[in-house]
């Protein structure tokens, strides 16, 4: 096997790891393998196969948002470290970017994948999805292939210099991650602390919903392209700033129900928090969240 051969085959399985959700991080590769290439064929062929395997994984995520929907999401939201950004990010950028938010998706770190289970949970036609991904992923390859050939010269002397200083230069990677690392888990645990509030679980709901409870509110805080996919009887479809306005118009001792798709109820919570601020006391987020309500009434 030749080294181009060789380049092909790490460059492939690089994104492809990737973009299943693995960290390990597709562009120096990309970068470096370009600046080895001795013709522009190399370089399409090296955006040939990264296409290549980025649609791979996202068609592979967009099955399971398609067979899963929101649940899939959920998942992956709950390995990020700040899990109620994620999930709010991640369906505003879909929302108002529609089918483009797969061709910028690759550029935005995060995002690229969690776009293609939220395609497939809001049934965007496979097409569709194919054309906008697959666009995406060669504009994105290209423009680190370009980057890698137009400055062959400085990457190769650049990698010179990190194998001479390899312990150096690895010691201040592993340092500046380490305090990023430790800056980004203290404000998720001071965000998760101001969030400890009493929860309801989902069996006590629907117990009040069967009951006929007059004074019971119940706001759904999913995205508003899985709210409108998956529509729930009885429920508030809300954001945070629609939930607030809405709850003006309820008597303050109404009992107020906030459920969301997400990670330990985060938005759900959070939205139930803002309410007991604003004096409605008996405001608590469903334990669980959709998960949760599901199962519960498939139970009763």
């Amino acid at each position: 096997m030749s080294l181009f051969e060789t380049t092909e085959v790490l460059v492939f399985f690089n994104v492809l790891l990737q973009q299943l959700g693995a960290p390990v991080p597709a562009v120096p590769t990309m970068i470096l393998s370009a600046s080895l290439s001795a013709q522009w064929s190399g370089i399409f062929l090296l955006a040939v196969v990264a296409t290549s395997a980025s649609l791979i994984a996202d068609w592979a995520w967009y099955i399971a948002g398609r067979y899963y929907g929101y649940r899939v999401l959920s998942v992956l939201c709950k390995l990020s470290i700040n899990p109620e950004s994620c999930v709010s990010q991640t369906e505003s950028r879909f929302r108002v970017w529609g089918p483009w938010s797969l061709v910028v998706a690759k550029f935005i770190p995060g995002f690229s994948t969690v776009a293609p289970p939220i395609a497939g949970a809001v049934k965007m036609s496979i097409l569709s999805f194919t054309i906008a991904s697959a666009l995406g992923a060669f504009l994105w390859a290209m423009a680190a292939l370009l980057a890698g050939w137009l400055f062959k010269d400085q990457v190769n002397a650049i990698y010179a210099a990190l194998q001479d200083n390899l312990f150096i230069v690895g010691v201040v990677a592993a340092l500046i991650c380490a305090f990023w690392l430790m800056w980004k888990l203290a404000r998720r645990d001071a965000f998760q602390a101001r969030l400890k509030l009493p929860k309801m679980p989902a069996a006590e709901v629907l117990a009040l919903v069967k009951a006929g409870q007059s004074n019971l509110r119940l706001v759904d805080l999913r995205p508003a392209m899985v709210q409108e996919a998956e529509p729930l009887a009885g429920w508030l479809p809300a954001n945070a700033e629609s939930a607030l306005a809405a709850a003006r118009a309820w008597p303050k001792t109404d009992v107020i129900v906030t459920m969301c798709a997400c990670p330990d109820d985060v938005s759900a919570a959070h939205v139930a928090g803002l309410l007991r601020k604003q004096g409605y006391r008996q405001a608590k987020a469903m334990e669980g969240g959709y998960e949760a309500w599901l199962a519960s009434k498939r139970l009763n």
